[in-house]
């Protein structure tokens, strides 16, 4: 029994259990993890550092331009105007005395009415153009007429016919919206390979058929492409529009900061803008890559 356990103990597994890991069998694998920490912080520092220094760049200039403009104020004063106006962003003094944050949501329901009913009209209207082919001769001069119209010339008409400010705003918000999803819209239904079409017709399917099987999935990046520029164009054309039409708004909320001759409020009501359109057009963005069918 005692040869038979000291037979068992010098085995070549246990001899192979008890060999230790040498160091250099250790040193590859290190080195590997080693490289690939350095080319995720490399990664890491490609996609951040840039933006970091553009931004660098511009607070520098900034203050540069505001040492030499004393009207002008600095980063630092306008960071501290900004801490003070966002901690109570939702207070209400009167009907024309409102925080930042009700300025900002009347601005979006404005938008996102006047823009809900240019897609509403704009996106079938685009299919209808890019369908029909005398449908799309007899629009094109009417479209490439009024397309290039300024956005603010519409609302004298609005106030024309609506007699009053807010529905003003909201009509020219989805006068100069709605060209960019009409036209985006028929270029994808004029783009679908005729082939898809003439298997339609072989087949005899239905309009709403092809409607759904072949136009709309073809045509759906196209169409979020309109609607990405459009969301852009409403945004912008929102503040100058409040300008002119008063009442709540951030467009108002500038211009009567500019009659109370505060600077510090105008400059964050510009980056409020910009924040808020690039958000949207981000949110757009995601949903446009969502939809897409190219090979990644």
């Amino acid at each position: 029994m005692a040869m038979s356990d000291s037979s068992v103990g010098s085995g070549p597994a246990a001899s192979v259990t008890a060999a230790p890991v040498s160091p250099s069998a250790q040193e590859p694998v290190r080195a590997a993890a080693g490289r690939r920490s350095n080319e995720a912080l490399v990664g890491v520092l490609k996609v951040v550092l840039p933006p970091l220094i553009g931004l660098a760049v511009f607070v520098g200039l900034w203050y540069l331009v505001s040492m030499t403009s004393p009207q002008l104020p600095g980063p630092a004063k306008t960071w501290a105007s900004a801490v003070q106006l966002f901690a109570d962003p939702f207070y209400q003094n009167g009907p024309n005395d409102m925080g930042i944050g009700w300025n900002i949501l009347n601005s979006l329901q404005r938008v996102g009415i006047g823009f809900g009913m240019a897609a509403l009209i704009g996106i079938p209207a685009g299919f209808l153009l890019g369908r029909f082919d005398f449908l799309n001769r007899m629009m094109s001069p009417i479209i490439s007429l009024l397309r290039p119209v300024s956005p603010l010339a519409w609302l004298p008409i609005g106030l024309l016919v609506f007699k009053a400010a807010n529905p003003a705003a909201i009509w020219v918000i989805f006068i100069s919206s709605i060209w960019p999803m009409i036209i985006n819209t028929a270029v994808g239904v004029q783009r679908i390979p005729k082939d898809y079409l003439n298997v339609a017709r072989v087949l005899d399917l239905p309009e709403w058929k092809v409607f759904t099987k072949i136009l709309f999935p073809a045509v759906l990046p196209y169409m979020l492409t309109g609607v990405r520029l459009s969301i852009g164009v409403a945004w912008l054309v929102i503040v100058a529009a409040e300008m002119l039409t008063g009442g709540v708004g951030l467009g108002f909320w500038v211009w009567d900061e500019w009659n109370n001759l505060n600077v510090e409020h105008i400059i964050i009501a510009i980056f409020v803008v910009g924040l808020v359109g690039l958000l949207l057009e981000q949110a757009l963005v995601l949903l446009a890559n969502r939809f897409s069918y190219e090979e990644k």
